[in-house]
């Protein structure tokens, strides 16, 4: 018995020790809240009263109080209870709203009660208004309240709170009825929290880690506080919002699996229906998945969603929305989806996409908004109709390349060195530039031979097709994988508005889902003779050498002796024939058929560094030196600098930087930033115009190097009038074509992976016969759609007077090719076979001679 007394005694002693220590905290902080409302002086005098009549106050109480009743200190327990109670409740309030010291966490502030933000997916949209893809961190679509189908409404409020309209946050009688099913143990009585706790937990992010306080790490008093937050929250939304808000918030707010927020979204994913279409089934199953979206997820568990819905449709019969009738026949209906899942990268543009998406970051980062949850449109320049047409040009076309590719190397590998022979060692070379062998270089230090076992393991894999322009099934190894994309050609296309510096078209390879580097932008390669305009360009602008079109050269053997990082060089470039004609040809005619010695000595004549400099300000922005061969692009390019300067030339000699976005607006649809290229005279307009006709003459010229444009596609109807330079690098690792019409600069470039993998001949390896039929079917495409408004016609007449003499066109010679050789023999001519005609054609139209201007 004294164990038990001493026991006993030790209890109270301790919980009169938390008493006092409690009632001196509460003392503390109610001393402190009423000096923040009174301040230090008013409240001590206010004490110091009570303390001073304390005899006087007790006396009164004596007289009016029987303080010898056997009920006295039981009454003024209860008393003291309530009142202890009361303001330890209000304590606990002020302490969750305030989160007083740090101990409760944080509460959403009145901004956030009236403004309340969810993220949102931002859109990009073409010029034309074609959605084209969604960035997200949770993909969620906002709608109005007239888009929900009163069936999900009915629905919800069935299964989640049919007391909605009557409460005001807190419905007590749900919350007394699962406590009295807590006591009794029943599991039917459903739950306490009401639509709006719901909403406020979902959108408010309650229980998430930064909204902890130090006592929300204290298991069960960090369910209290929650809970505490909610119901708080939700009282205010109340106060805030109708009722019909509050569910179009619910409704836009809430998670349905498979990376799918807010109902616009759930509905277009699994009924591929807008909200407002859904049937009283298709609600049912929404409204069940809530409930738990792996559990119930009509694709992955469908006979637990059909059981689920059917507990919504019982529900809805329960309370009035549903007949007995429609109710058994509805829930005997089997659940049909339509599935269409939304990733960022459905549909075109995906290497454009990937190019806003940094440009929006970026400019986020700097105005402080984030693509990925502030709900933004982004309207850019790109047309979803010339978008498909290139894409469709660069699938077609490079499908039949591949094709000839393949049957040219045949049953031989296609990388080799300089001097042609295989390179043995190359797959194994190059695996080791892969996130597989190095993460199996990570696990296996030192154990090659396991390294090559699992770079050897077949498994089922999918890969790229080109042969169907899709994707196909093999059980291949990882070297097997590495063999096969090795051997598929790349390629880039871009096309550009010269004026407004508006991008039309990109297309950065063959398929994103399996090339993700961008051969526009990100890639970087030798330009070969697309590089000569700047050449020519210096020549014809500077006012130091002040030449013109008509101005000629002998085509005739050059060699130069330089210096280069303190070694002495001899460049002795040859024509790609092996021969040089002697003969004296015009700057129009030298560039028409790339003649390498004429812009060779061209370029000896206005200096490499001239060339450069007219280079950077046009537009290049690659590193460049200045040596003798750099009119023949020795130096790695992108294609979207090179459209980027050949711009300048159609737009009166002003550079244009190309743009993506031409504007960004918010969530609610407010302009926020519209933007404008920037623009800079980088050459004369006359220059620019003698350029055009230069260009021109690759076209038009006898022995053209861009001819075949004219007579292989359908590209010259209604006067259209077009320039062109091909572009092809040693050893034919690049094909390029540049292209000019009066409404769009185009440029390609075809190559391998890497520049050991190409064509052994220049007939089948020049730009000409790679780049250039990308470019023509592109052009044939947008000039056929009618809807496009892009018609075809001469390049404009030049609104000033006219210097220089440009009109000289030649009458017809052998063509000369464009490839870049600087001091290797050359590959002799070789004979035009079965194989080459694929991609060669009849030769050019030879044209009169004409005077001169």
């Amino acid at each position: 018995m004294e164990v038990i007394r001493s026991f006993y005694n030790k209890i109270k002693a301790m919980f009169q020790f938390i008493g006092t220590q409690l009632r001196t905290l509460i003392n503390r902080i109610a001393y402190k809240l009423a000096t923040l409302i009174a301040g230090h002086e008013r409240t001590d005098a206010f004490l110091f009263s009570v303390r001073k009549n304390r005899n006087s106050i007790r006396s009164w109480w004596e007289e009016k109080i029987d303080v010898h009743s056997p009920y006295y200190r039981s009454v003024v327990l209860l008393w003291k209870t309530l009142i202890y109670g009361i303001v330890g409740f209000s304590i606990y309030i002020f302490c969750v709203e305030t989160n007083f010291l740090w101990l409760m966490g944080s509460m959403p502030s009145v901004e956030d009660l009236q403004n309340p933000k969810v993220a949102q997916s931002s859109e990009i949209y073409t010029s034309d208004g074609i959605l084209i893809g969604k960035f997200y961190t949770e993909n969620r679509t906002p709608v109005t309240a007239k888009m929900i189908s009163p069936n999900l409404i009915k629905a919800l409020i069935a299964t989640e709170d049919i007391r909605f309209y009557k409460h005001s946050g807190i419905d007590y009688k749900a919350m007394a009825s699962v406590a009295v099913g807590i006591a009794t143990g029943a599991t039917d009585r459903g739950g306490g929290s009401t639509i709006t706790q719901q909403l406020a937990k979902k959108l408010f992010k309650t229980r998430k880690t930064d909204a902890r306080g130090l006592l929300g790490y204290v298991p069960g008093l960090s369910t209290l506080i929650y809970k505490t937050k909610e119901w708080l929250t939700a009282i205010k939304l109340e106060r805030n919002f109708t009722k019909e808000e509050i569910l179009t918030m619910y409704f836009n707010t809430v998670d349905y699996g498979n990376n799918t927020y807010g109902i616009n979204t759930a509905a277009q994913s699994y009924f591929s229906k807008s909200p407002d279409s859904l049937n009283v089934q298709e609600s049912a199953v929404l409204v069940g998945l809530q409930k738990a979206t792996t559990t119930y997820n009509p694709i992955r568990n469908k006979k637990r969603s059909l059981e689920r819905r059917n507990v919504v449709i019982g529900q809805m019969q329960k309370y009035g929305y549903l007949s007995a009738k429609a109710a058994d026949s509805i829930s005997a209906l089997p659940i049909e989806l339509k599935t269409k899942f939304e990733t960022p990268y459905d549909g075109n543009a995906n290497y454009f996409k990937n190019a806003v998406v940094d440009f929006v970051k970026k400019w986020g980062d700097e105005n402080g908004y984030d693509l990925y949850t502030d709900g933004l449109k982004i309207y850019t320049t790109i047309d979803s109709r010339m978008q498909e047409d290139a894409e469709e040009a660069m699938t077609q076309k490079m499908k039949q390349l591949q094709r000839v590719f393949e049957d040219h190397w045949g049953k031989q590998n296609p990388w080799v060195d300089e001097q042609g022979k295989e390179i043995t060692d190359f797959l194994q070379t190059v695996v080791k530039r892969t996130s597989k062998y190095k993460s199996l270089a990570a696990k296996f230090p030192d154990q090659p031979d396991s390294i090559n076992y699992y770079l050897n393991k077949k498994d089922t894999m999918t890969v790229y097709d080109w042969k169907n322009s899709g994707e196909m099934k093999r059980y291949w190894s990882s070297m097997d994988s590495l063999d096969y994309y090795k051997r598929v050609l790349r390629a880039g296309m871009m096309a550009m508005n010269p004026q407004t510096g508006q991008i039309k078209a990109w297309v950065g390879g063959l398929d994103y889902n399996y090339f993700k580097y961008d051969a526009v932008k990100q890639g970087k390669r030798q330009p070969g003779s697309t590089f000569k305009p700047f050449v020519y360009t210096t020549a014809i602008d500077d006012s130091s050498f002040n030449m013109s079109p008509c101005d000629q050269i002998v085509d005739k053997p050059f060699e130069k002796k330089y210096m280069e990082d303190g070694v002495e060089k001899e460049w002795k470039p040859r024509n790609a024939t092996g021969v040089f004609s002697y003969a004296n040809m015009t700057l129009r005619r030298a560039l028409a058929q790339s003649i390498n010695s004429v812009t060779a000595e061209l370029t000896d004549r206005v200096g490499p560094a001239n060339v450069v400099r007219y280079a950077k300000k046009m537009g290049i922005t690659t590193p460049l030196k200045a040596v003798p061969s750099i009119g023949l692009g020795p130096f790695d390019v992108s294609l979207y600098d090179m459209v980027a300067a050949y711009g300048v030339f159609v737009n009166n000699g002003t550079y244009t930087q190309p743009i993506l976005v031409t504007k960004i607006e918010d969530s609610n649809g407010k302009i926020i930033e519209e933007f404008q290229p920037e623009h800079r005279q980088a050459i004369s307009p006359e220059s620019a115009f003698m350029m055009v006709s230069m260009l021109k003459g690759g076209v038009e010229e006898p022995g053209g190097t861009s001819g075949s444009i004219r007579w292989k596609f359908d590209v010259t109807r209604n006067g259209n009038e077009i320039g062109g330079k091909t572009g092809t690098t040693s050893n034919n690792s690049d094909g390029w074509f540049m292209c000019i019409t009066r409404d769009l600069v185009v440029g390609a470039w075809v190559g391998g992976d890497d520049r050991s993998i190409h064509f052994r001949t220049t007939n089948l390896g020049e730009g000409a016969k790679t780049a250039l039929p990308l470019v023509g079917s592109f052009l044939e495409k947008i000039y056929r759609d009618k809807s496009i408004g892009m018609e075809p016609g001469p390049f404009p007449k030049p609104s000033f007077k006219i210097s220089k003499t440009y009109n000289c066109p030649t009458i017809w010679a052998p063509m000369e090719d464009d490839s870049l050789y600087d001091g290797i023999d050359s590959i002799p001519p070789v004979k035009r076979n079965d194989e080459d005609d694929f991609l060669i054609g009849p030769p050019p139209i030879p044209l009169d001679t004409g005077s001169r201007n």
